[in-house]
């Protein structure tokens, strides 16, 4: 199986679940671990600028990572989906929660 494939495998699981147990808008929280850098915590902010985002960065404890938490409301669960590809598309080594 290609990266690609399970992807879209992934994103179809999630797409079938958010429909499942959300009422669309929605406020959503999305989470992401990246390495402690100011410009990628600052490129994870700027995709979900001017958006009425609410977002916490907290270090971890060695402040090697810092957890990056965004609540916002989204329309829909394409919208959340397009939000996870462009950050995962935009900053290497994000982990999506």
């Amino acid at each position: 199986m290609t990266l690609s494939s399970s992807s879209d495998e992934f994103y179809s699981k999630l797409k079938t679940k958010l429909e499942e147990t959300s009422r669309w808008p929605s406020t959503y929280l999305f989470k992401f671990i990246v390495k402690s850098d100011p410009a990628k915590i600052t490129k994870i902010e700027f995709i979900f600028n001017n958006m009425g985002a609410v977002i916490n960065s907290t270090p971890s404890k060695k402040g090697t990572y810092t957890s990056v938490s965004i609540q916002v409301e989204m329309k829909n669960p394409e919208s959340v989906i397009e939000k996870y590809k462009q950050v995962g598309n935009s900053i290497d080594d994000v982990i999506s929660l």
